[in-house]
């Protein structure tokens, strides 16, 4: 076989690039190792006693190497790069739905509202048996998905199951352009207080933004605003960039970035005049508020123009840029990390089984806001109003684990064409919900059980003590009382999850933020700080 004439591209390529201030030794390292790596690639193409999938394979070493940096720097294969342009541009041609694998079927899981999908009948609930006539039985979702993705107008033909229905379903759509909508809701919480909440930093996020508040800003009762960036993994820094310009003035430094080459940092001001400087703002972030959210609510309060309320957010403070590698495929590399205005980065510095880990306080350094201020970095942004969130109870972890409130909301849409409006719905049914899960054998382990099946396992398997086993009858009666008490307990968390499910079957996402808006703790207190003004100001300046 032939010398490869990849290592020679390769070395030429990384020659003609590399920085001036590499050394030769580096230069060779670089090029030993890669010969040393394309050659085991030969090796076991040509010797392995099986077939081997080149792409595959090589996608497993390519991962294995990025793992060793931070979980930012990806690569994007080939199979991978649709899903990569929908998470940055927020629309696709497609039909319009969303699935998972539910008792592993494809399952429609929600339709969005518009799209081609809804126009031709097709129902969450729906398991998909046949797309252009093939059969998806066995494939995973994400086969499933790129069969559902093509050129815009294009047919596609499906065959489903329905629940409720005695024999499979034809569906005829035509593929149209999917806008995942990126402000989903806006609105009045209260008679006086305004509320907008952003899902994604795709594209026209700042636009649709600035749209909202102008409409709020018609009612001549608005007193303040909550911006809700509460599960927002982040996006584009242009549109974080673009959002802070509507609440600061123009030519306010945003952002600024440092990386390994000084030529490339950059400063990102305001361009544009703001919207509003003064109206009151809140802005809502949790665990899971991300990159561009951390950017806007860090910005606001490095600037003291809105109060954070929530919980410490994600931290994560990289810039990743996208690199084309050929072949339809791409590598997304961290750059450099971003800093906000007081000075500080809110990247998080400790990681464990890729996710960052909490940072002590007293570990991070402090910062001061515009009006003095302290603020940490690493680690998030913290709220300058804390409100704990406690973890969802085992119950509830499983009841979503297991699918079981999405296949009961199923049958209660079979039962009912409609419902009140959303903000007035109300599940009154509970009782046939428990019995939904009786007949459905819903179970579920509690962290007791499992110590009693390690001791059951391991220490009692070579005895034989009628004492000893009647304690353990005991335990495990108490153990599955415990465990139909936690049905009862958690009856208004799980009544919750049900009445935002069923909602969004009706009235789409919009629906279901308008319903979870009415017991909505973060909400509440938003409002009550917007309407305290001696306490607003009191928070931003720092008395």
């Amino acid at each position: 076989m032939k010398k490869f004439t990849l290592v020679i591209v390769l070395a030429s390529f990384i020659f003609g690039t590399a920085a001036i201030t590499v050394n030769n030794d580096k230069y060779f390292e670089i090029i030993k190792n890669i010969e040393i790596f394309t050659n085991i690639f030969k090796e076991i193409n040509t010797h392995y006693v099986d077939e081997v999938d080149p792409s595959a394979l090589m996608k497993v070493g390519i991962d294995a190497m990025l793992e060793t940096l931070d979980p930012y720097t990806t690569y994007v294969s080939e199979s991978q790069i649709e899903n990569y342009r929908i998470s940055a541009d927020g629309r696709y041609s497609g039909i319009g739905a969303i699935s998972k694998e539910v008792d592993n079927h494809v399952t429609i899981t929600e339709v969005l509202q518009g799209g081609a999908a809804e126009q031709g009948g097709l129902k969450v609930g729906d398991q998909l048996v046949k797309v252009n006539g093939k059969s998806v039985e066995g494939r995973s979702n994400e086969d499933v998905a790129k069969f559902m993705r093509g050129a815009q107008g294009a047919e596609i033909s499906l065959t489903v199951n329905r629940p409720g229905s005695p024999a499979p379903i034809d569906i005829n759509l035509n593929r149209a352009q999917v806008n995942i909508a990126n402000v989903p809701y806006t609105g009045m919480v209260s008679e006086d207080i305004g509320y907008i909440v952003l899902t994604t930093f795709t594209q026209n996020a700042g636009k649709n933004i600035a749209r909202a508040l102008r409409d709020l800003k018609k009612k001549e009762s608005l007193k303040g605003v909550i911006l809700d960036l509460r599960s927002n993994g982040g996006g584009l820094l242009s549109e974080a960039i673009n959002i802070c310009n509507i609440f600061t003035p123009i030519d306010q430094e945003i952002v600024f970035t440092k990386g390994k080459v000084i030529d490339r940092d950059q400063s990102y001001k305001t361009r544009n005049a703001p919207i509003d400087l003064d109206i009151p703002l809140t802005v809502l972030i949790n665990g899971t508020s991300a990159s561009a959210s951390e950017i806007v609510s860090g910005v606001m309060q490095d600037l003291d123009r809105g109060v954070l309320i929530g919980q410490r957010s994600y931290g994560k403070g990289l810039v990743q840029n996208t690199r084309r590698l050929g072949y339809n495929s791409s590598v997304k590399i961290t750059t450099s990390k971003y800093y906000i205005p007081s000075g500080r980065c809110i990247q998080s510095v400790e990681y464990e089984d890729g996710e960052p880990k909490d940072i002590a306080d007293d570990k991070r350094a402090k910062f001061k806001t515009k009006n003095g201020r302290t603020v940490l970095d690493g680690g998030g942004v913290s709220p300058d109003i804390k409100i704990e969130r406690p973890a969802d109870p085992d119950v509830l972890k499983a009841l979503k684990e297991q699918n079981m409130i999405f296949k009961y909301v199923t049958e209660f849409a079979l039962e009912h064409d409609s419902i009140v409006a959303a903000d007035d719905f109300k599940f009154a049914d509970y009782g046939k919900f428990k019995s939904f899960l009786t007949k459905n054998n819903f179970k579920f382990e509690l962290e007791g059980e499992k110590a009693l099946d390690e001791m059951k396992s391991k220490s009692l398997k070579n005895l034989s003590n009628s004492g000893i086993d009647a304690n353990i009858a005991v335990l495990e009666k108490s153990l599955n009382q415990a465990k139909q008490d936690d049905l009862d307990e958690f009856e208004s968390l799980i009544t919750k999850e049900i009445e935002k499910d069923i909602v969004v079957r009706y009235y789409y996402q919009s629906g279901r933020i308008k319903q979870g808006l009415q017991n909505d703790i973060e909400i509440k207190e938003a409002i009550s700080v917007l309407r305290d003004t001696e306490r607003y100001n009191k928070i931003l300046s720092g008395k």
